[in-house]
């Protein structure tokens, strides 16, 4: 069927509104069964779609749970690696050296010397994220997080060495981050400090001990790190670990044997998903490999539970709700077209044509579904203010029980008026078959 003409449709328009607002009784409760049905549903979403989200937030806000940790020693190669940095769900990943070669005395001057854990890092760590300035030339879209996307201006690393100066004889060639307990403990290290790191063996029953220059570029805080420890780049780590097995290293000026050729194996590595919902995946696809690793998958996949048995409740509830009150709104236009049978064959005789009368109950459908939609939505307003007042106490900052997206608000009212046009076709096919003889027999 062919749209009606504009000049007919906008007096068809008028004519619809104006008998709506004419039988206001019923229009009304019409808007208000709408709005009965719709207004829990977007509570309920609302609520599903807050708790969710709160909770997916507080499980990413914390790079923990996006952490896969490798359970005892294994015998990893730069292809292992490279074939996991190409994992779609990964975001971050570096090798890890021995346990036992990974740890180093430091100290401040005329300070205590505190045993730290060395931990390898590079750029793209998500325990350093937002402690480490940006580049400044980096741009970002507006939906991206610069600390994520942006490479860091500064970043552990060991800086090129320089010759030595009479105003300066040691300069830092190592940059670092130091965990907030550890800074504590060796005597309120800051950021920007320079302090010694020393790493020791024995061979032969003889100590020795090697001394590097460590610049504190960051302070990694205890909620985010709670061990004693230092971020160093994985070059320290390599240099260490052979240095502990007796091996001559040039960065730590250390003499020794020489390293048997061929390519390091690593006992362990740090590895990070992207989102909490890629942990079970990558647990999955490690434990096939034949990796056993420990992993807060538990969590994520409670919080996965949740949402889905939330939405299922919900698309059940929305599908009884959206039923009925399909089956009334068409019932109700029905009955209208049944009653005015008359009035819409007289505009048949007045030179409208078919398919002008058929958008009349479908225009009054359309004019309950904005009412009754614009009437729940302040509904769920005052509800949701009342909720997450009510849950206050158990919020953080930014943190909301039940609210919805203004993406959300447009695709319940584009459903919402989409069901109600459907509902309105049975009686605009009721319009299409009425006779305007009718008309003239009431004449």
């Amino acid at each position: 069927m062919t749209l009606p003409a504009p000049r007919d449709l906008g007096r068809i328009v008028v004519l619809s509104l104006a008998d709506a607002r004419h039988e206001w009784r019923a229009t009304l409760c019409l808007v208000l069964a709408l709005a009965a049905v719709l207004a829990p549903l977007l509570v309920l979403f609302g609520l599903r779609f807050g708790v969710v989200q709160t909770l997916t937030e507080r499980l990413a806000g914390d790079p923990r749970n996006l952490e896969i940790v490798p359970v005892g020693a294994g015998r990893f190669d730069k292809a292992w690696f490279d074939s996991a940095r190409a994992w779609p769900e990964v975001a971050f990943v570096i090798p890890r050296t021995r346990a036992i070669a990974a740890s180093m005395d430091v100290m401040k001057p005329g300070g205590p010397a505190i045993n730290v854990e060395m931990v390898p890092t590079a750029p793209g760590d998500p325990l350093l994220k937002g402690l480490l300035p940006s580049t400044p030339t980096c741009t970002t879209a507006p939906d991206e997080d610069p600390a994520v996307v942006c490479p860091p201006r500064v970043y552990p690393r060991i800086l090129p060495e320089e010759p030595a100066q009479a105003e300066q004889p040691t300069r830092p060639r190592i940059l670092v981050a130091l965990s907030e307990s550890a800074a504590r403990k060796a005597g309120g290290i800051t950021k920007g400090a320079v302090i010694a790191g020393i790493v020791g063996r024995s061979i032969d029953g003889r100590q020795e001990n090697a001394r590097v220059a460590l610049n504190v570029i960051a302070i990694v805080p205890e909620a985010t790190y709670a061990r004693d420890a230092v971020f160093v780049p994985l070059e320290l780590l390599d240099a260490t670990e052979s240095f502990r097995d007796g091996f001559a290293e040039p960065l730590l000026k250390a003499e020794g044997g020489t390293r048997p050729d061929g390519e390091r194996l690593y006992a362990g590595f740090r590895l990070y998903g992207r989102t909490i919902y890629d942990i079970p995946t990558l647990r999955d696809r490690l434990v096939a490999g034949r990796t056993e690793v420990s992993t807060r998958a538990a969590e994520v996949e409670q919080l996965m539970s949740l949402d889905r048995n939330l939405g299922l409740l919900f698309w059940l509830i929305a599908g009884i709700g959206t039923a009925g009150f399909l089956l009334s709104l068409g019932v109700s236009l029905w009955g209208a077209v049944e009653r005015k049978r008359r009035d819409l064959a007289t505009l048949r005789l007045l030179g409208f044509r078919a398919r002008a009368t058929v958008a009349f109950p479908m225009i009054q459908a359309a004019a309950v579904a904005v009412l009754g939609v614009t009437l729940a939505m302040a509904v769920f307003a005052i509800v949701a203010s009342v909720i997450n007042s009510h849950f206050a106490g158990s919020l953080g900052v930014g943190e909301t029980a039940c609210r919805l997206l203004p993406s959300h608000v447009g695709v319940a009212g584009a459903i919402t008026l989409l069901c109600a046009l459907a509902a309105s076709a049975l009686a605009g096919l009721r319009v299409a078959r009425i006779d305007p003889s009718e008309g003239l027999r009431e004449l």
